[in-house]
Parts: structure tokens; C-alpha cells; sequence
């Protein structure tokens, strides 16, 4: 039986191992999945253990997925221009990376009705979340993108990386303005029930409010977009199947539904 894992530290919370049971489930796949927490400083060996041991492919999650990058034989493009990787497979003796969290939110997107071509899109947070789904977004065609950050210099940093994409710029916090048709938020504010400091105003003014952390009820920020009469909030539970979806697909050749998965998993918050 093929042998798939994530890799991550901590990592007993991980929701992959279900997920990818079921996507086998769904589409009469024989693989067994597993979590392996590993020690900041034996990523290298993990990844090298795994495979000598039948692994076909691997998730990566926090914090490995700088290493993950680094370890690659190769890499996708966008796994490339995000510089990040949480999708491993082998190509013969070559390790190969991939970074689906992008194509994850974007398909979540799509899926809940929310138009990319054309759209304004602020981003809040300059870390690895926002980092990993640049990519894909301007594959989308947006008319621009603006990333916001407590600290400008790195929303700056990532607004000069990725330039060569499309129309992408930066600004502190606290200096938002203008009108956004999505605003999605990549920072972890509302993990520890933390709004968001940006001007009611600009909320109030988008068509869609996505907040890239989920729990059993609607985040901060999607009751902040509520309050606000935002017609649109979503929580990232789409994206993480979806992203996992991806590297299901990557891997088996196969395309799973992720909505009996998502119900699923909705039902078990």
C-alpha cells in the first residue's frame, strides 16, 4: 500500500490524515496516511527515513516548509515564487516540491462564487500564508493586489518579489484606504479573537470578507465583515481541503470532491 504523511512540529492537531482517508474513500484509492511529528532539526532525516521506508509523498506543515523548500531537487513554479513547499512526491530518484495553498484558495473562491478576474484584492499579513497564495492569485487575473502589514518593510519586501506578476503594492496597517472588492486576512489575529485594526470603512465597502483560519464558529474577522453588512464572509475550512485536495491530485492523478469532506469535518467542529 502506498505510504503518504505530513510532516510537522506540533502536529497532533493535523486534520490531513482524515482528510486524505476520505478523499481515498471517495475515490477507491489504496494508500494509508499518516502524522509524524518531527524535531526542528531532523527534517532532512525525516523526509530521507520516509522514503527509504516506501513513502511516495508528503505534506509539510509548520515549520518546515522554508526546509522543505531548501531540500528540493526541484521545484514548481509557484512553489519557486512562493519559497515555500507543502506538497513533496518523487520524480525517480529526484525530490520534488510543490506549494498548493494557493490553488486551494482560489478554488475555495471560485467555489463560493467570488469573481478573481478583474478584482481588487487587499491582503493582510505579510508572513508564509500570504506569501504561499500570491502565485496563484494573479493567475487569476485580479486588477491589483495590495498588501498590508503592521510592518510595512515586509509587505514592501513582498510587493517588490512578486512585481513581476501584475500590479501589486504595499502599505502600514494603519494606512488603508480605498475601496476593495476581497479582503482576505493571513495574519493570525483571529486565532487569538484579535480584530483586525483596519478602518470600518474599507471593510464595510467589500463584496467579500475571507479569513484564511476556521473554528466551530465564524472567526473575528468574519464577525467583523458581518457587523459591517459584508454580504460575503468565508473561513479558510475550504481552503484546507482544498489545498489537500490539490496534493491528492498531484500524487494519485485523481480529482476528489471536497464536499462530502468539508460537511464532514464542519459537522465535527
Amino acid at each position: 500500500m502506498d505510504r503518504y504523511c505530513v510532516f510537522g512540529n506540533p502536529i497532533a492537531h493535523s486534520k490531513s490524515p482524515l482528510i486524505h482517508a476520505e478523499f481515498a474513500s471517495l475515490t477507491q484509492q489504496q494508500l494509508s496516511y499518516d502524522k509524524q511529528l518531527v524535531a526542528e532539526d531532523q527534517f532532512p532525516q525525516a523526509v530521507a527515513e520516509f522514503r527509504r521506508q516506501g513513502g511516495q509523498g508528503a505534506n509539510v506543515t509548520l515549520p518546515f516548509k522554508q526546509q522543505a523548500f531548501e531540500l528540493c531537487d526541484g521545484l514548481t513554479d509557484r512553489a519557486r515564487l512562493s519559497g515555500a513547499v507543502n506538497t513533496l512526491y518523487w520524480q525517480g530518484d529526484q525530490l520534488w516540491g510543490d506549494n498548493t495553498d494557493g490553488e486551494g484558495l482560489v478554488r475555495d473562491l471560485l467555489r463560493n462564487g467570488v469573481e478573481l478576474k478583474g478584482c481588487r484584492i487587499l491582503l493582510i499579513g505579510a508572513g508564509g500564508a500570504v506569501r504561499g497564495v500570491i502565485p496563484s492569485l494573479f493567475e487569476q487575473q485580479p486588477q491589483s493586489i495590495v498588501v498590508a502589514n503592521r510592518t510595512q518593510a515586509k509587505a514592501e519586501t513582498l510587493a517588490q518579489h512578486f512585481a513581476e506578476l501584475g500590479d501589486i503594492s504595499s502599505c502600514a496597517m494603519d494606512e488603508i484606504d480605498g475601496a476593495f472588492d476581497l479582503i482576505i486576512n493571513g495574519t493570525s489575529a483571529s486565532l487569538s479573537s484579535t480584530a483586525l485594526p483596519v478602518n470600518a470603512d474599507v471593510i464595510q465597502r467589500a463584496k467579500c470578507c475571507y479569513d484564511m483560519a476556521y473554528g466551530s464558529e465564524p472567526t473575528v474577522f468574519q464577525q467583523q465583515a458581518k457587523q459591517l453588512g459584508v454580504s460575503k464572509s468565508l473561513d479558510g475550512l475550504g481552503m484546507l481541503i482544498q489545498q489537500a485536495a490539490v496534493s491528492f491530485e498531484r500524487w494519485r492523478g485523481v480529482t476528489p470532491d471536497p464536499q462530502p469532506v468539508y460537511d464532514l469535518i464542519k459537522r465535527q467542529l
